[in-house]
């Protein structure tokens, strides 16, 4: 079941049709090409079996206020040539939550897919819904997968992978979760959202932790951190502080060009609580890389940090 959507999403990477290059970014007037960037990645959806993260019309706080979006929902991938069932790989594309970069959802997941796992490419909703609803998609997600664990022919267990935005989204859901409400009428709601592990690729999370932050003053009863609307918030999204015994595993990796004190900041925090974490920070390269194969809004090929990926396929595999 969906292997249809293997063979779609091979055609989808082979045509780099998610792919827009960053000369093609902005508008003639310098503003960002938003419409274009969505158009793109709903087009791409299309392609293929999305599952709804609830049923049409019924996302909670759902409106007509961002006619460019799609109701959140995941497109799942089964892994190929795996032997056993396994687990599933949520993959969250970055994009400011703004826009929805696309090689860091499409293509990665056919990079894991090919190594054997399953994946599943999460639409998540962006500005103007809030952080708290993009975080309420991700949950859903996890949640969504155990409950249909026997239709998609998977095990119970999902890690979250995200990139610049998405790592984010993968750290909060990691520091923020529940064990589902037994006596939900929704079946799906009875299921945990706790992931069992969370992949953080470039992404910029340690307002709160890291001293300054790339925005604001942290003792500031106020913020300029746009991923933010007010200093609660910052607290609450920070993954840094957030870390209890009940805490996830972490794969921690980025390139040195972002600020490589928010994965110390982070990795400090684990070790403090003594969650298991990976990390590895490369000298080369630049924020939005992706698998750094050349198939990227950038172009940029990099081998170096493409290997990344592999030592990931390695932590994953005791994972799920």
């Amino acid at each position: 079941m969906y292997q249809n959507n293997y063979e779609e999403l091979k055609k989808v990477v082979a045509e780099d049709a998610v792919i827009i290059n960053v000369s093609k970014h902005r508008n003639p007037d310098g503003s960002f090409n938003l419409e274009q960037n969505l158009k793109t990645w709903n087009e791409a959806v299309k392609r293929f079996e999305a599952i709804p993260l609830w049923p049409e019309g019924q996302t909670p706080g759902w409106d007509d206020r961002a006619p460019l979006q799609i109701e959140p929902s995941i497109i799942f991938v089964p892994g190929q040539n795996c032997k056993e069932k396994r687990g599933t790989v949520i993959v969250a594309c970055g994009g400011g939550f703004q826009s929805r970069t696309g090689c860091e959802g499409f293509n990665v997941a056919k990079y894991f897919a090919d190594r054997g796992f399953n994946t599943a490419i999460l639409t998540y909703r962006l500005q103007p819904y809030g952080r708290m609803d993009a975080l309420h998609d991700i949950q859903r997600a996890i949640r969504l997968i155990r409950n249909r664990k026997d239709e998609l022919n998977v095990t119970e267990k999902v890690v979250c992978m995200g990139f610049s935005a998405g790592g984010m989204l993968s750290g909060n859901v990691a520091t923020h979760f529940d064990y589902g409400n037994k006596d939900a009428e929704d079946p799906v709601e009875r299921e945990s959202c706790r992931p069992d592990g969370a992949v953080l690729g470039y992404g910029a999370f340690a307002f709160a932790g890291l001293p300054g932050g790339f925005f604001a003053d942290p003792f500031a009863d106020f913020t300029r951190n746009p991923f933010v609307g007010n200093k609660e918030e910052l607290i609450y999204f920070a993954p840094e502080v957030n870390i209890t015994r009940e805490t996830p595993p972490f794969f921690i990796w980025q390139t040195n060009s972002d600020d490589p004190r928010h994965s110390f900041t982070l990795g400090q925090a684990l070790t403090a609580v003594g969650i298991p974490f990976e990390m590895h920070l490369f000298p080369e390269g630049v924020h939005g890389l992706a698998l750094a194969d050349g198939h990227n809004d950038l172009a940029m090929d990099i081998p170096h940090v493409t290997k990344w990926a592999d030592m990931c396929c390695d932590w994953l595999e005791k994972l799920v």
